[in-house]
């Protein structure tokens, strides 16, 4: 597993769990920090720093990409793992679209439902092809 994948996946943990919580990232960050469980990769702190700085613009690409689907339906995995990737196809310069999309497609693999890995792969395709 490569550092980017590792950081992926760490950002994922933060975004979902600030999701769960229904809290601000930077409390999630602080309170892992004061548990001695701080992001220390750059690319992690890169990725989360990139979802809050865009979060509106985020989320309405994937509202409008995700076709009959809002966002306080989808699976709180999906959901975080499509806002990690749609900063990353939008913003994340140094990153191959196809990259930002495969990663994804793997973490939900992973970590989630049996059709979020289609879903997700679907969606991060049009938010992709969508003009800027």
């Amino acid at each position: 597993m490569g550092a980017r994948h590792k950081a992926r996946k760490r950002a994922l943990d933060i975004l979902f769990e600030a999701d769960q919580r229904d809290e601000p990232i930077s409390v999630v960050i602080t309170d892992r920090a004061g548990r001695g469980d701080a992001a220390t990769n750059a690319y992690t702190e890169v990725l989360v720093s990139g979802v809050v700085d865009h979060a509106e613009e985020i989320d309405a690409l994937i509202e409008t990409n995700a076709i009959d689907w809002s966002l306080d339906r989808m699976p709180a995995v999906d959901r975080a793992l499509l806002r990690l990737a749609t900063y990353e196809l939008r913003w994340g310069h140094d990153i191959a679209p196809a990259v930002a999309i495969d990663e994804a497609v793997e973490l939900a693999k992973e970590l989630s439902t049996d059709e979020s890995p289609g879903f997700v792969n679907g969606v991060l395709g049009r938010i992709a092809t969508a003009p800027h």
